[in-house]
């Protein structure tokens, strides 16, 4: 989540390094961390403040170097899916309370910077209509209407729910596409561990798995059925976009487009559901399976961050939910003998729309071993939320 704040001052190329005659126009970029540990995020630069490199050179001629004069990878992004660009992406890494500088230049001699590693999305028809996506750390997928329309006809192994599922992943690289093409011949596939990439053993359910919704009212949740549309928006090597369309759903006759983005090197998927009601909803709750009600939980009300602490098969694994404090009326643990209907709940307050963060991290990937450590995870992804990267463009 970033802050941009404008100046207009010509500036010297800082960066011996490039070949000047390469360059038609420079501007520095500096990023300024208020939080006393170091943050490796993606950064988006508005469009709007490039206008005089894109008056004279082509998108594609664009580079963006650190303070050492190291190309990093970047993505144009289209927000809106009008065609046009919205923002330039670039992942940067900046000390705790410290400054970072980077260059942006035209540059169109100079190939863009590659890399197998990288986030992805898509609708997967090949497994009924699931939509799954991941980035280098972490892996999701949500069903869809074919799944829905099967599972109501009794068919085996599909799956009527709106909550979210998770892949435990221990690769950098994508899964997806070969997972499921492993699923065409073996629907076992990806349940089973075997190739050192992880696997899917989480069970979903009509829980709400790692960040589904509902309304929560006289200790039941309503919730929506499967999704009925999707659209990818953006998938590259630094964020991917999609959104899913929902039918109207509870006694309030809600419909919901729910956008999800995935940033590299991220464990949270953010999540930004817009409501439209015909009554108005009491509220909007957040959820994570507790399975049978097995694991830890932790609420944090104050600072935002929601912490379930379970072991699958021979690892543990931290599931997590990070919102805005203001916006919480409560949290809850609730246990119920009921297959699917114990969660951890998060209740926000009623409004048009919702923005969350949901992710998890696996003991097996090495991305963390304790608790201990998926609870720092999640308070420093709630300081990050309240506390963007100050960025200024000079």
């Amino acid at each position: 989540m970033t802050t941009v704040k404008n100046s207009f001052v010509g500036l010297m190329c800082a960066i011996g390094c490039i070949n000047s005659s390469s360059i038609h126009a420079q501007k520095i970029i500096e990023l300024n961390n208020t939080l006393d540990f170091p943050r490796k995020e993606v950064v988006a630069v508005p469009v709007s403040q490039l206008k005089s490199f894109l008056d004279k050179s082509k998108a594609t001629d664009l580079r963006i170097r650190d303070a050492k004069g190291q190309l990093v990878l970047i993505q144009w992004i289209d927000n809106n899916g009008d065609g046009n660009n919205d923002e330039l992406l670039f992942q940067a890494t900046v000390e705790g309370h410290q400054k970072a500088v980077y260059t942006i230049s035209a540059e169109p001699a100079i190939p863009i910077l590659k890399t197998e590693i990288s986030t992805y999305s898509r609708l997967v028809p090949e497994r009924v209509d699931d939509y799954a996506w991941e980035n280098d750390k972490i892996a999701f997928r949500m069903y869809g209407p074919k799944g829905q329309q099967e599972a109501l006809q009794g068919v085996k192994s599909s799956t009527l729910s709106s909550g979210v599922d998770i892949w435990l992943k221990r690769t950098e690289f994508p899964v997806i596409n070969k997972w499921y093409k492993g699923y065409l011949t073996d629907p076992m596939y990806y349940h089973k561990d075997t190739r050192g990439e992880g696997y899917d053993p989480y069970h979903v359910g009509n829980s709400r798995g790692t960040g589904g919704i509902g309304i929560w009212i006289n200790d039941k949740l309503q919730v929506s059925q499967n999704f009925v549309a999707s659209r990818t928006i953006a998938e590259g090597p630094l964020r991917t976009v999609f959104e899913l369309t929902y039918d109207p759903w509870s006694e309030f006759a809600v419909k919901e487009i729910k956008r999800v983005s995935l940033d590299l090197g991220s464990n949270f998927s953010k999540f930004e559901s817009y409501f439209r009601a015909e009554k108005p909803a009491p509220n909007y709750t957040i959820g994570i399976t507790l399975h049978k009600n097995e694991g830890e939980a932790k609420l944090n009300d104050q600072k935002g961050y929601y912490l379930h602490w379970e072991k699958i098969d021979d690892a543990f694994v931290g599931e997590g939910i990070v919102v805005d404090p203001s916006i919480v009326e409560k949290s809850i643990v609730f246990r119920s003998d009921a297959p699917d209907e114990s969660n951890l709940y998060v209740v926000t307050k009623p409004q048009d729309k919702l923005v969350y963060y949901a992710g998890f991290a696996w003991q097996k990937s090495g991305d963390i071993q304790t608790r201990r450590d998926w609870e720092n995870r999640l308070q420093k992804q709630s300081e990050i939320i309240r506390n963007p990267l100050i960025i200024t463009i000079k």
